[in-house]
């Protein structure tokens, strides 16, 4: 290596560590001044939350054609899809959180028994401080502005990381959250996997994440050494039990709702998207044509040039999901679909039937628009089967079959359990959404958004009219025998054993 190229490659490196060091030091500073913001007080302010709110439903009012041209760039979302799932449903939850939020901010009442008397006591929820959301690309406006909206309903103050395999959102984000919202208690950093790890290196009071079960690992392990408490949106492999019905009309349905369940979600990129379908082998015919007529009714003959489904993030997604299909036991077991185009980052909707359990594509999470049919003697053996593997984060079944209905509820461990349909538990405010075991912890969506950015402090008033002497040493068998009979609420015994008429509780 000449004098030359060592000179450049000095120049090179000391600018890349400069620009580190103030990006560090930038970092510091919006930490520094979202904490000053905080102690202030003024996020704690009903006004100010409503304000915050309010502003992030004008972003979505006033942008939305730039939302929607934003997730077309990024991942090929027709402007439908992306209302359906990334305006609307954040619009729904914004409204929610408005029409409820001084319900949600108000102490609420705790009944405390009689021996407590004379006290009350109550819940008062406060926010945790400076809190991190680190959201994914599959949905980047959604699972950025869900969280979000907890998180600021609740009076934190918020640091925003967008994912960067979706570019266009990221910026977007940042530009708007910055005009319309309180740029000294909100902040988005936009930035790869070195400003993640730059971000997990400071403590936060609360960190809310949303991605891989690897990266999650990374959070979590970061998150210990400041004992920070965590929510992690995983994922996992979501199946679809699917039973046979006595009528035509709700079988084409079905067929049709895992159609919609599988692909219609950023073309399968969805966590809680169906992963697989576990059927009885007699009834796979059926069930595989009407899921070949029901792609065909949405996605037309040539699916590509629909624009009703969306495209695979990147050239490294589309390897990944190929490798799967390139796995020659697998390739073979494709009876529809399975036609790729690099580059334009399309794959068609595909159907496989009984590819090995033991292959990639039945053992990782897929996130894309392929779909194994696994077929069961009994469709009761489908229990055993979901239990056999790590918790999903939704579980589907599609029966009218009682038993099996009260045996998979009962049996199976699932972050949701859907029953003939799909999807829909995501955008019902009154449910939580959130997994179990390797699918994720902690959960969110209406109120549960707010309980996960919030702290329930007890809050005990007590009078000096009743204090009870036996509570405090020096100790005699009495005392022993009046704090039994009080910690079992039995008041007659403690006056009966207080006036000597009891020897024992």
């Amino acid at each position: 290596m000449n004098i030359y190229t060592k000179t450049i490659l000095h120049i090179y490196e000391s600018k890349i560590i400069k620009k580190i060091y103030m990006m560090n030091d930038h970092l510091e500073v919006d930490l520094k001044e979202l904490r000053e913001t905080f102690n202030s007080g003024k996020t704690k302010e009903s006004s100010w939350r409503i304000k915050q709110l309010r502003g992030l439903l004008r972003i979505l009012e006033d942008r939305e054609d730039d939302i929607s041209m934003a997730l077309k760039q990024d991942l090929g979302k027709h402007h439908v899809e992306a209302y359906r799932d990334e305006i609307g449903t954040v619009v729904k939850s914004l409204n929610n959180a408005l029409d409820n939020l001084k319900h949600w901010m108000a102490a609420k009442k705790t009944r405390l028994p009689i021996a407590a008397f004379p006290s009350s006591a109550s819940l008062v929820p406060e926010p945790l401080g400076v809190v991190l959301i680190i959201s994914s690309w599959n949905f980047p406006i959604g699972l950025s502005l869900e969280p979000l909206i907890g998180a600021l309903a609740a009076g934190n103050a918020v640091v925003l990381k967008p994912s960067e395999l979706a570019p266009t959102c990221s910026s977007f984000l940042a530009e708007t959250i910055r005009d319309y919202l309180d740029n000294s208690a909100i902040k988005v950093v936009e930035g790869g996997s070195d400003l993640g790890d730059r971000l997990l290196r400071y403590k936060f009071d609360k960190i809310f994440f949303t991605g891989s079960t690897r990266v999650g690992r990374v959070v979590m392990s970061a998150a210990a050494q400041h004992l920070t408490p965590v929510t992690l949106e995983l994922g996992g492999k979501c199946p679809a039990v699917v039973d046979s019905f006595a009528s035509s009309r709700e079988n084409n349905i079905t067929a049709k709702r895992i159609v919609w369940g599988k692909y219609g979600l950023c073309a399968g990129q969805a966590c809680i998207g169906i992963d697989y379908v576990l059927t009885k082998k007699k009834y796979l015919p059926n069930l595989v044509e009407s899921l070949k007529r029901y792609i065909k009714q949405c996605y037309g003959d040539d699916p590509n040039g629909s624009h009703s489904i969306s495209k695979i993030v990147n050239k490294k997604h589309f390897s990944r999901l190929k490798s799967l299909l390139d796995e020659p036991k697998v390739k073979s077991s494709v009876v529809y679909g399975g036609v790729l185009d690099e580059e334009s980052l399309f794959i068609e909707p595909t159907i496989l039937v009984d590819p090995p359990l033991d292959s990639a594509i039945m053992t990782e999470e897929i996130f894309g628009p392929l779909l194994p049919i696994i077929t069961l003697e009994n469709i009761e053996d489908s229990i055993n089967f979901i239990k056999a593997r790590p918790n999903p984060l939704a579980l589907y079944a599609f029966t009218e079959n009682e038993n099996l209905q009260k045996r998979l509820v009962s049996e199976t461990s699932s972050g949701s359990l859907m029953f003939n349909d799909a999807i829909l538990q995501y955008v019902v405010d009154a449910l939580p959404f959130g997994g179990v075991g390797g699918s994720g912890f902690g959960r969110y969506h209406g109120k549960f958004s707010f309980d996960n950015f919030s702290h329930e402090k007890a809050v005990i008033m007590r009078g000096f009219l009743v204090d009870f002497w036996f509570r405090y040493p020096p100790w005699t068998t009495q005392k022993l025998q009046l704090l039994k009979a009080g910690l079992r609420y039995d008041y007659l015994g403690l006056v009966l054993i207080a006036l000597g008429l009891k020897s024992k509780a």
